[in-house]
């Protein structure tokens, strides 16, 4: 095989993982955009657009990765290392399991008004009650900057928006939704399949946390599948059960993908 023909051939295989790339992310996107075109929303399923920065676009994109010697990486090796000292300080702490998703309950708390166009499922004061009665740990300082005035001094704990090494925990929920953040703020530098992986697990870990938000749901469904909508309700000692049973397997399922995203930030700083 000539030299030519390794080009070719590499050429090739760039251009079968951008297309198969492309295609595992396309029945996320294409509903995302039909309904933004449509003027519809989804309270889930358009999460992962609205609240992070990366446009559609730029996820369907490609990348194979740099070199640590790239100028595009070596003017980024700031970005870089906040992301390193993040990920390896959430990688080294225990997971808390106790936390029930009940930040979604205390964005709510004392509140006339929803985040989201439904109703409560439990009503307001059952609702409030629910936060009340609990003891809430919330580590993830962007949940608990959107706690009610009401609703703020019932968190055990302070994060706030420059101490996040010293809080992240490897079972938050949201914590494993920023795998995604983390993973598309080091784009294109990283090979763009490890975006992906954080995005599918970020996908599924939205769906559990509005399962178990106080929201009654009634009517949506968990598209494209067509599945009705079940709550979580982690009010309730099943619901508690259900709740940390999905915890615990999306921490084991980010702890890979944590891992892969601090070797890249390792192999970039090199």
């Amino acid at each position: 095989m000539t030299v030519l023909d390794l080009r070719e051939a590499n050429a090739r295989d760039l251009e079968a993982r951008a297309a198969a790339h492309r295609a595992r992310l396309a029945p996320y996107v294409e509903p995302h955009l039909a309904r933004r075109a449509a003027g519809e929303k989804h309270p889930v399923h358009d999460f992962l657009f609205t609240y992070y920065n990366h446009r559609p676009a730029q996820l369907l994109r490609w990348h194979p990765g740099l070199d640590a010697s790239d100028p595009y990486v070596v003017g980024r090796r700031d970005r870089i290392r906040q992301v390193h000292e993040l990920l390896a300080a959430t990688a080294g702490r225990a997971g808390n399991f106790g936390c029930f998703g009940l930040h979604e309950w205390a964005m709510v708390h004392g509140s006339d008004e929803n985040r989201h166009p439904m109703p409560l499922r439990l009503g307001a004061a059952a609702t409030d009650r629910v936060t009340e009665d609990h003891r809430i740990a919330c580590s993830h300082f962007d949940a608990f900057r959107f706690f009610t005035p009401s609703a703020v001094g019932f968190n055990t704990l302070s994060p706030g928006p420059g101490d996040r090494p010293a809080y992240e925990q490897p079972a938050c929920l949201h914590g494993g939704m920023d795998l995604y953040k983390h993973a598309y703020r080091l784009s294109p530098m990283i090979c763009s399949d490890l975006v992906a992986d954080a995005f599918e697990l970020a996908w599924e870990i939205r769906i559990l946390d509005m399962r178990a938000a106080p929201y009654d749901m009634s009517g949506w469904t968990l598209d494209p599948t067509g599945e009705p909508w079940t709550p979580v309700p982690i009010e309730t000692p099943e619901g508690k059960a259900e709740y940390v049973a999905a915890q615990r397997s999306f921490a084991e399922r980010g702890a890979p993908i944590r891992a892969a995203l601090i070797a890249a930030c390792e192999r970039l700083l090199a």
